[in-house]
C-alpha cells in the first residue's frame, strides 16, 4: 500500500516541475491514485510551485514549468508516508523535488490541450503526454489535467506483485490570466 502511494505521488508531481521556478500559481492541487493489492489508494503533494505562461493563441511560445516538493507528500498515514519517502521509493532526502517542464502543446479541441512534458523524478527524465483543459475568465486561468505514469520508469518501489505499475496523477492549477 505504501508503494502504491509513492508511485502515485510520483505521477502527480510529474504534471508540474522545474528547478528554479518563478511561482505565478495562486492555488494548486496534486493528487494521485494507485492500486495496491487491487484496492485504490492515494494521497496528495502539499506544495507545488509553477510558472504558467500559456496562451492558446500562441502554443509554440507557451511554457509551463513546475516543481513539486516531495517532502510534503501525504497519504493520511504517517507510517506509510515515512515509507514512501525512503530510498526504495521517492528518496526525498536525495531527491526532494519532482520537476516538469513543457516541451510542446497541441490543441485537442475547444478548451482541451495535450502538453508534452519532461518529467524528472529521481534524476530520471521521461517525456509524458499530459492532457489538460484551460479555461479562463476575465482575470483567472484554470488548468486541470489527469495523466498516468509508470512507477518502474522512474525506479519507484522496486519490483512487487502487490503494487500496480501505473499511477494516475490529477493536477488542478489556478493562475492569473
Amino acid at each position: 500500500m505504501r508503494k502504491a502511494f509513492l508511485a502515485i505521488a510520483l505521477l502527480i508531481i510529474s504534471v508540474t516541475a522545474f528547478g528554479q521556478v518563478k511561482n505565478n500559481v495562486s492555488k494548486s492541487s496534486i493528487t494521485f491514485k494507485i492500486k495496491n493489492l487491487g484496492i485504490n489508494t492515494g494521497g496528495k503533494i502539499g506544495v507545488m510551485q509553477a510558472n504558467v505562461a500559456f496562451d492558446p493563441a500562441k502554443l509554440a511560445a507557451s511554457k509551463i514549468d513546475a516543481v513539486a516538493d516531495m517532502t510534503t507528500i501525504t497519504t493520511d498515514n504517517d507510517m506509510r508516508d515515512n515509507h514512501i519517502k525512503n530510498e526504495n521509493y521517492f528518496d526525498v532526502v536525495k531527491y526532494p523535488k519532482i520537476t516538469m517542464s513543457s516541451v510542446s502543446f497541441t490543441r485537442k479541441n475547444a478548451d482541451n490541450y495535450i502538453g508534452k512534458f519532461n518529467i524528472t523524478i529521481k534524476d530520471k527524465t521521461k517525456v509524458i503526454d499530459v492532457p489538460f483543459s484551460y479555461i479562463t475568465n476575465a482575470t483567472i486561468a484554470y488548468l486541470k489535467g489527469s495523466f498516468k505514469i509508470s512507477r518502474a520508469d522512474f525506479g519507484i518501489g522496486g519490483s512487487t506483485m502487490t503494487l500496480a505499475d501505473e499511477a494516475t496523477i490529477n493536477v488542478e492549477v489556478e493562475t492569473a490570466k
